[in-house]
């Protein structure tokens, strides 16, 4: 079987970047959105209040949850968002070295923002995400 999702890298753009630019899917598919990925245990609270890496391993360990839930994997993904909640870069980067370690060269279209805040007390990270599976 061939894979649903097809990553596609325009060289006429940066190949310096982490991601590919797009993604396509082929027809018939199921469509998976999923709701923001957040940082919280089993009982609801915010795990590691002030690690910004320790809260996108939790954000991404729930996401692989959530897609799990539903049939998907990480590789039936077609598009992520990454909320971080800081204005500093670096930051960012480090939620996104987690990201990217989970999501293992499956590069899909990703973006990553940085926010001023996000939903849940001590909140830092949050990755919402589109999949889709085979008909």
């Amino acid at each position: 079987m061939t894979e649903t999702v097809r990553l596609i890298r325009n060289h006429d753009l940066t190949q310096a970047v982490e991601y590919a630019y797009a993604s396509t899917v082929d027809a018939p598919v199921r469509s998976l959105w999923v709701a923001g990925a957040c940082p919280l245990d089993l009982d609801g609270n915010t795990v590691a209040p002030g690690d910004y890496a320790e809260q996108a391993h939790q954000v991404m360990r729930n996401l692989v949850t959530a897609l799990e839930g539903a049939g998907a994997k990480l590789t039936d993904v077609a598009k992520t968002t990454v909320y971080v909640a800081s204005d500093r870069q670096e930051d960012l980067v480090t939620a996104w070295q987690v990201y990217r370690e989970y999501m293992d060269g499956h590069d899909v279209p990703s973006t990553l923002l940085g926010v001023s805040v996000l939903g849940y007390d001590d909140q830092l990270v949050e990755v919402e995400a589109v999949a889709v599976l085979g008909a």
